[in-house]
């Protein structure tokens, strides 16, 4: 893909035609891109016993034929071309409206920024916070969806619940009928 994460670019056809933003994330393999702001959609989020319902909206990907990017001398949407520096080999990206150059944007990731610096003051903490905290490193469950994340009230079979005794994927699955909790 020539758009990347980072790219200013205009939106060019679908209901938010004519509007701009950056990229947040690209998905290569499906040719498709997060807008920042852009192709808003609203999950809805059921109550929990330890939760309210909530209302959360979020980006949701835009096929990357529906964007242009955006000139960076004209502010215009343009068209990406590669130039290659006969010198060094280089591949760039050109904008081909004015044959600028479109520099890319340096993204970093905030979640591997944050976990890096926690782990050397650990071992500088009291005795029993480090056993604490290593504790819970540990026993992190495995990423979910944005909006399942936090909800802890499912029932399990050993609590009552409706799922088959016994199999170790009834607990992962929900029923679909009202009137079994699913």
């Amino acid at each position: 893909m020539k758009i990347r994460t980072g790219d200013t670019v205009v939106i060019i056809s679908g209901k938010d035609k004519g509007k701009q933003g950056k990229v947040l994330r690209v998905f290569p393999g499906k040719n498709r891109l997060v807008v920042e702001g852009a192709n808003m959609r609203i999950r809805h989020i059921k109550k929990t016993v330890q939760q309210a319902g909530q209302r959360i909206s979020y980006e949701a990907s835009l096929d990357a034929s529906n964007v242009m990017i955006l000139d960076p001398k004209t502010k215009k949407p343009t068209r990406v071309g590669y130039k290659i520096d006969v010198k060094t080999g280089k591949k760039t990206r050109i904008a081909k409206r004015s044959g600028e150059e479109i520099k890319g944007v340096a993204v970093t990731k905030k979640t591997k920024q944050t976990t890096q610096p926690k782990s050397p003051k650990q071992p500088t903490s009291a005795k029993g916070a480090s056993s604490v905290s290593s504790g819970s490193s540990v026993a992190r469950p495995h990423k979910q969806p944005f909006w399942r994340r936090g909800d802890k009230g499912k029932g399990t079979a050993e609590e009552g619940g409706s799922l088959a005794a016994g199999t170790s994927d009834a607990k992962s699955m929900p029923s679909a009928h009202r009137s079994q909790g699913g």
